[in-house]
């Protein structure tokens, strides 16, 4: 071989090295983002923290709840974060929320009827149902309405994505009994929205990540502030599930954000 084609073809035998070692220190390994997870997670979120004393923050020493440790989450890993709702709520700066203490699942629905129009969040965190147990309504058919109000909440917000969470653990037997029987309608409505198609999520607060006996403050109901920052991880991790699986969109454009 000439002198000359011999360097070349050692010089393009050497770029396509190069070109192969760049490739293989850039590739994704597991558990790593990939460029889904990393697009999605510069969606802007328009979170509706939605729910009932849980979610407003009864207990927590600031009144933040769980909101404030998952802002700090989000923010902290790439996120832009504007929490809405109808009511305010607690020292942190961002203290929008739409927890109505006290409410079952089908009033929460009532008031997210009036707030979610307006406001058009792209992402819920739903934690709705204690009520239901604490008062004993109509536990069979707890799931039933569940599943009503996330079709709302598609209907009303398109696009969104809803972060359903499974009800903390509750210190009196009786109620706790029908949290667990609630929570299995739960998990069965996020399993079948989710082969549906539904942008859903479950974020389950009744396991061994979530609040413990512990973490649940002296009424037996709400979690102490170690117990929020329990939930605010789980939140945060499984908003991070809906990211990388391309369910996030951005939030559409409303009169008043």
């Amino acid at each position: 071989m000439a002198p000359l084609l011999q360097s070349f073809s050692q010089l393009a035998v050497a770029g396509l090295a190069f070109i192969s070692t760049t490739q293989a220190s850039t590739a994704s390994w597991p558990g790593e983002d990939d460029d889904a997870s990393v697009n999605a997670a510069k969606v802007p979120l328009r979170l509706m923290p939605l729910g009932a004393s849980i979610t407003y923050g009864i207990q927590s020493s600031t009144g933040n709840g769980y909101r404030e440790d998952l802002y700090e989450l989000l923010a902290n890993n790439g996120y832009s974060i504007n929490m809405v709702g109808s009511r305010k709520h607690g020292s942190m700066k961002d203290n929008d929320n739409e927890g109505w203490p006290g409410f079952r699942i089908d009033q929460v629905e009532a008031k997210a009827k009036i707030a979610v129009p307006s406001r058009l969040p792209n992402v819920f965190t739903l934690n709705a149902g204690t009520n239901d147990c604490v008062q004993n309504h109509k536990i069979d058919a707890a799931g039933h309405r569940t599943a009503e109000l996330l079709e709302y909440l598609w209907k009303a917000s398109p696009g969104s994505t809803v972060i359903l969470s499974t009800l903390v653990l509750n210190l009196n037997p009786t109620v706790e009994a029908r949290v667990q029987t609630v929570n299995k309608q739960i998990r069965a409505v996020a399993t079948e929205k989710a082969a549906e198609g539904k942008r859903v999520v479950l974020a389950d607060m009744h396991s061994a990540d979530g609040p413990q006996k512990g973490d649940i403050s002296s009424d037996g109901t709400h979690p102490t502030d170690g117990g929020y920052e329990k939930m605010a991880k789980i939140w945060y991790r499984s908003i991070q599930t809906a990211a990388n699986k391309g369910l996030l969109q951005k939030p559409r454009p409303v009169p008043k954000d």
